[in-house]
Formats: structure tokens, C-alpha cells, sequence
């Protein structure tokens, strides 16, 4: 099993050149598997960590709700977002500047073929993260993210996850709120959770975060769950 893992930030770059750039390197990973049992061969797998922000976007996965998104195309113009349809499981979600957007794009023969214990243990990074700020996370039951007061009506959703898998190989991830203009989500009904709020670290900590010491937080503890050795 090949536990090494390519780091790389794109930093903020448009939705789609990003989507464009995953599905590139996840078909040249699953490439490598299918030619790996074509040819009886063993070679390593590549994996990839991959960390951004984008302009203002709405995507929508494949068991999604289009209603879910309370704006026509006038409205998003006005507001500089776009909306793409997309491969990954789940509902609406938005991403923006002051998000850290991460694709992990992963061989999971190289980790564990468990997606329930895959995002289970993306959350558990998020949540770790959280508490080395001093902010308790946890988990909201029949849901995936990352959440504050789970157990009571104060419920917040600090992180969304979403992801697609095919033959053990991972796409698209987890959107992480830092510094996050949380208005953009009052133009969609969030995941299909219509009762629930969303937060951002700025806003229960009271002032922005630095972004880029947050990522190399996060990335320790990706690394450490799933016993990554990060290459250039």
C-alpha cells in the first residue's frame, strides 16, 4: 500500500478549471489501477491532497433538489455566483473565499475501502482542528459534516461534506467555513436541512482567521488519521 501522498494548493481558482483539474488526475489514477489488473502488475497508486478556494459557486450533487437554490439566473449574476450540477453524492452547497475547499483524491486500497470510515475520518479532522481553537465539534446524527451543538436547537453546521468514489478511487471532499460571507447561504436550503444554521470560524471566534496556519493544522491531521506521508 502506498501511503504517500502529493500536497498541492491552487489556491483561489475558478470552479470549474478545479473540477476540470480533479477529474483529470482521478482518471489517472483509476488508469493506473486498470492497467495495474490488466497487466498483473503491482505498481503504486498515486494519491493526492489537494487545497482551494473559489469564487462565489453553488454546486448540486447527484440526489440534489434544483428547488434548493433560491436564486434564477439574474439573481446569481447579480450576486457574481455561478451554479454547476455535479458527480458527487449529496445536496446544494455553496463555496466561497475564505473556505478551505479539500479534494483528497485518494486510492483507497492504499488507506482503508471503507467510505463510512473515509468520511467519518475527514470529519474527525475538522473536528480536531476545531478544538485546537478552542471550538467543540461533533457529529449530527443521519447527517454528514461537521457540526456545533449537535445535541440541541442551536445546531450549526461549520463543514459539508461530499464526496464520489469509483473503483476505491476518491473525488471532491469537504468545504471547511473560516472566513467564509455566510449570506450566500441564505440563498439555499443547505444540504436539504431547511431548520438548521450555518457558522464559520470568524463568526464564533469574533474575528477573521489566518487561513494558510489553518490549512497546515488541518493537513497534520488528515495526515495523522489516515497515516499519510505527504511528498512534493
Amino acid at each position: 500500500m502506498n501511503k504517500k501522498v502529493i500536497f498541492e494548493d491552487w489556491g483561489l481558482l475558478d470552479y470549474q478549471e478545479a473540477w476540470n483539474r480533479q477529474e483529470d488526475l482521478f482518471a489517472q489514477v483509476v488508469g493506473q489501477k486498470s492497467t495495474n489488473r490488466q497487466e498483473g502488475a503491482a505498481s503504486p497508486t498515486t494519491n493526492y491532497l489537494i487545497f482551494t478556494e473559489h469564487p462565489h459557486v453553488y454546486t448540486l450533487g447527484k440526489s440534489g433538489k434544483p428547488e434548493n437554490l433560491l436564486l434564477d439566473d439574474r439573481e446569481l449574476l447579480e450576486k457574481q455566483a455561478t451554479f454547476y450540477k455535479i458527480n458527487r453524492g449529496g445536496d446544494i452547497t455553496y463555496h466561497g473565499p475564505g473556505q478551505i475547499v479539500g479534494y483528497p483524491i485518494l486510492d483507497l486500497d492504499n488507506f482503508f475501502t471503507d467510505i463510512h470510515l473515509y468520511l467519518r475520518t475527514l470529519e474527525e479532522a475538522v473536528i480536531r482542528t476545531l478544538a485546537d481553537y478552542g471550538i467543540e465539534a461533533g457529529r449530527y446524527p443521519g447527517y454528514t459534516g461537521v457540526w456545533l451543538d449537535a445535541d440541541n436547537d442551536r445546531a450549526r453546521k461549520i463543514c459539508a461534506l461530499g464526496v464520489r468514489a469509483s473503483r476505491w478511487v476518491t473525488m471532491h471532499g469537504f468545504a471547511f467555513n473560516i472566513n467564509t460571507d455566510l449570506d450566500y447561504f441564505r440563498n439555499i436550503i443547505p444540504c436539504n436541512i431547511d431548520d438548521k444554521d450555518v457558522t464559520s470560524m470568524q463568526r464564533e471566534l469574533g474575528h477573521p482567521q489566518d487561513i494558510d496556519t489553518l490549512k497546515n493544522c488541518l493537513k497534520g491531521h488528515i495526515a495523522d488519521l489516515f497515516g499519510m506521508e505527504f511528498t512534493d
